[in-house]
Formats: structure tokens, sequence, C-alpha cells
């Protein structure tokens, strides 16, 4: 029952972890199914982070937080847009440059708000978002087997948690059921075909990625306001970039996406686990492998072992209207 437990308390660790992956994988999702590259997803999340627990400090609430967090994020994207889309810039470089500018940025009116060397103050309860217990969930705690399923990884979650999770559907839902998934994908396919039927491609990007400014806002204000309790410098540590490893494993698909985010805050959780704990036949691993877990596996994946994953044939082209 000890063994049963501990693999309850991983398996809701690896909820917990896996959210801001997956927000942000799916983030990518949009805009990449689009044809844009967004290199830029870390940026945005980091803003997002910021801009959530700066404004939950100051108005004293957790939804103004998030509604701060989602307008800034999209702000960030719609910047991207306006380089890549508009201008016909270098997508990868116009990412780079957000991820950048949100580093800087988000430390030095941090500072410059809150003389906290860049941190923002530590969230009061009711500037956060807390876990939402299910009906019976106290009540069942003590039944065998089906008491920790229900009440660890059911219930108890914040209402973020499961806005991620709902996500997978809604975004599997929208890219191939609706008339705006089908024109995304196809614009990310052959832009010009969907400019010859009269549709604007430049329109159709810019909403990608507003629904990748909203979902990174959520993803940043889930670190900060669910997650940590107040943001710090530096604390998406390197997210964005394993959410795009990610969806790149899932060959851009949206459930296949859930799994591999799942996958990577389920090695999370167990580096964290098993932090300071002898393994059998190696003794105690040192904590700085651990830690390095996740980003091993990114770089493994990257490296091959995903198989053959073809993006979106016009994704990083800019498109020029044919006259």
């Amino acid at each position: 029952m000890d063994m049963f437990n501990a693999i309850v308390q991983v398996l809701d660790s690896t909820i917990r972890l896996s959210v801001p992956l997956l927000l942000a994988c799916l983030a990518g999702l949009y805009s990449e199914r689009a044809g844009i590259f967004d290199i830029g997803l870390e940026g945005k999340m980091l803003v997002g982070a910021f801009a959530g627990a700066a404004a939950a400090s100051v108005f004293h609430s957790a939804y103004i937080g998030l509604g701060m967090a989602i307008l800034i994020s999209v702000a960030f994207a719609l910047v991207h847009g306006f380089a890549s889309i508009t201008h016909r810039g270098n997508q990868i470089v116009s990412g780079v440059a957000i991820n950048f500018i949100a580093a800087g940025s988000t430390i030095m009116l941090g500072q410059a708000w809150f003389q906290q060397g860049g941190r923002t103050p530590a969230l009061a309860s009711d500037e956060r978002f807390g876990a939402i217990i299910w009906p019976g969930a106290d009540a069942l705690r003590s039944v065998p087997i089906l008491g920790p399923i229900y009440s660890e990884l059911i219930s108890g979650h914040s209402v973020l948690v499961y806005v991620a999770f709902l996500a997978v559907p809604f975004t599997w839902w929208v890219l191939f059921r609706t008339r705006f998934g089908l024109r995304m994908r196809a614009v990310g396919e052959n832009p010009a075909a969907v400019d010859t039927a009269g549709i604007s491609v430049a329109w159709l990007r810019y909403r990608a990625l507003i629904c990748t400014g909203v979902l990174t806002g959520i993803a940043g204000a889930y670190l900060s306001m669910v997650q940590n309790g107040g943001f710090v410098k530096d604390m998406t540590a390197g997210k964005g970039y394993i959410a795009l490893a990610a969806l790149i494993f899932a060959k851009w698909k949206p459930v296949s996406a859930m799994f591999a985010c799942l996958l990577f805050g389920f090695l999370d959780a167990l580096s964290i686990r098993l932090q300071g704990t002898p393994l059998p036949l190696i003794g105690k691993v040192p904590v700085q492998l651990m830690q390095a877990l996740p980003y091993i596996l990114t770089v493994i994946l990257l490296a091959g072992f995903i198989g053959k994953a073809i993006p979106p044939r016009a994704g990083g082209v800019p498109y020029v209207k044919e006259r």
C-alpha cells in the first residue's frame, strides 16, 4: 500500500508539473499549424507569469492577475506577428528577441516596482488559485485504491489544471471540426491556395497567434499564481523549449502533445522524488543529474529518436501575396 501511495503521489506531481508544458505546447501547436514558428513561447510564458503575479499582488485578485497575464502575453504574441507576418521578418530571430526582452524586462520592472531583487511579493491565498476539492473527496480518502485516486489525482487541483486538460479536446475540435481550424491548417500547408480562395492569410495567422498568447498567458499565470505563489527571476527555466520539443515529439497533434507533456512531467516528478534516494545497484545519484533528467530527455528526443516528424510545409516561410 505504501508503494501504491508513492505511485499516486508521483502521478499527482506529474499532473501538476505537466500543466505549464501542456499549455505552452498547445500554444505552439496553434502558431505552428498556421505556419508561424514560435521560439518565443518561453518569453511569453515569462511575461505572463510576471504580469499575473504583479497584477494579483496589486489588485488582490487572482482573476485580475490571470486576465493581465493573458493580455500581456497576447501583446507579445502580436509583436511577434507584426515582425514575422506584417514585415515578413525571420520568425526564429523574432522569437529569440522576445525571449531576451522578456528575461530582461521582467527583472527590471520587478525591481523598479517592488524592490525585491526582481521578484514580486509573495501572493496571499486570495491572490492565488487554490485547490478545488471535489464532492466526497475527504470522505473517500481512506478507501483503498479508489480513495487516493479520487482525492489525489482527480480532486485537489486548481482550476487552471482542469482548464489545461480540457484545452486538449477543445483544441482537437477546433483544429479538425471547425472552419477556422481547417483554414488554419491549410494556411500552414499552402497559404497561396487559401489566399486564392479569398481568405486573408495574415488575419488567419494573427488569430492563431492570439490563441498562442492566451494559452501562454495561462501557462505563465499557473507558474506564478499556483505553483510558486509569486514571480521569481527566470522561473520558466526552459519550459517553453521543452514544450517545443514535446510538440515535435507529438508531431503537431493535440492528444499526442498531452501524452508527451505528461512524459516530461513524469520525468520531472520522478527526479524530484528520487533526489537523495539511493537506487539499487547504483547508489545515491547526484541531485544535479536528477534535476537534469527532463532536459536530457529533450536532447535525446530531438536527436532523432522520435521518428520522422514533418512540420507544416509553409512553416517559417513569410507569405508574399501574389499579384
